[in-house]
């Protein structure tokens, strides 16, 4: 049975190192795409190199530094970051797309665009399917003997951490929808994928207060802490991804919301011709003294004079 024990949760040794030095790598390399795009002249916003630095800065934070609390609670944050937190702040900073503008036209351009766009792929994306793997996984870790097995064991425990990075970023990707992939989903499946996901981690947060995962002893307010942190924690994540799925629906509903512009038809164009010609009097036509002045100085006799402008001959 797995104890408490306050080294164990840290003594994570190469596989941490190797964690943040991956993180630190992939922010820099975003950050040397975003630069070549700019310096060609392509716009790039700044808010997306701020997102993606920052998801890569929380990952490399909780690799290596020591999180206060209790072991299971520590472990929680960590859990919070690197699957909920991390995985939406390098969604927002659109890694496909950024690749696919910068990278060179070649084989490696081409080889991203087929694994994004490939049919093999394409269930994955789906966002209940995603919203399983990444919830599923979770309930597999913590409601089965699985996390009493690895968690001892450093390169086990990162490979766990792994798959909740991938699975978090898989959801991310499936629901925001903001970089290339085979088929968009519409928005109520995505909002409805999102409120089961919520609800299925918020219930798997409530059954870490009765019990702890099966083969362990964390202490009661251990385990009380670690599964508030999951709830609340979740609930500002969730949040935060239906903020990016109500400006996704405002920005849509938007667009379709505006009106066309009228087009004018020949008639209209020809009376606005007309009462250009006139000018405006009353309800838009000319009075009689206005009309007689012109007619009177349309027919008027005219020469031309020696420079050749044309003048009334009175």
């Amino acid at each position: 049975m797995v104890s408490a024990s306050p080294h164990s949760a840290h003594a994570l040794g190469a596989p941490a190192g190797l964690a943040a030095v991956l993180a630190v790598s992939a922010g820099a390399a975003y950050l040397l795409a975003a630069r070549r795009l700019r310096r060609r002249g392509d716009e790039w916003p700044w808010s997306r190199d701020a997102f993606f630095g920052a998801g890569q800065a929380a990952l490399a934070a909780v690799a290596l530094a020591p999180v206060p609390g209790g072991e299971f609670t520590a472990h929680m944050v960590r859990h919070l970051v690197v699957g909920m937190a991390a995985p939406l702040l390098l969604v927002l900073g659109r890694p496909v797309t950024l690749a696919l503008r910068a990278l060179p036209a070649g084989p490696v351009r081409r080889a991203l665009r087929a694994v994004v766009r490939t049919r093999l792929f394409g269930p994955l994306f789906l966002p209940p399917v995603a919203a399983l793997l990444d919830v599923g996984g979770l309930w597999l870790l913590y409601r089965t003997r699985l996390f009493a097995r690895v968690h001892d064991h450093p390169w086990l425990h990162a490979a766990v951490h792994t798959h909740v990075l991938a699975a978090g970023l898989l959801f991310g990707f499936a629901l925001c929808q903001l970089d290339p992939v085979r088929h968009r989903y519409g928005l109520p499946l995505r909002a409805a994928t999102l409120v089961a996901a919520g609800t299925a981690h918020g219930v798997l947060a409530k059954t870490l207060y009765g019990a702890p995962p099966p083969g362990t002893a964390f202490t009661g307010p251990d385990l009380a802490r670690a599964a508030e942190m999951m709830y609340y924690g979740g609930d500002l994540v969730e949040i935060a991804l239906a903020a990016v799925l109500a400006r996704q629906w405002y920005t849509a509903t938007g667009r379709r919301g505006v009106p066309a512009a009228p087009t004018a038809t020949g008639r209209q164009r020809q009376l606005s011709r007309r009462q250009a010609f006139s000018g405006p009097c009353d309800v838009g036509a000319a009075t009689v003294a206005q009309k007689a002045h012109w007619w009177a100085a349309s027919k008027s006799p005219r020469r031309v004079t020696a420079s050749g402008a044309r003048e009334s001959g009175r």
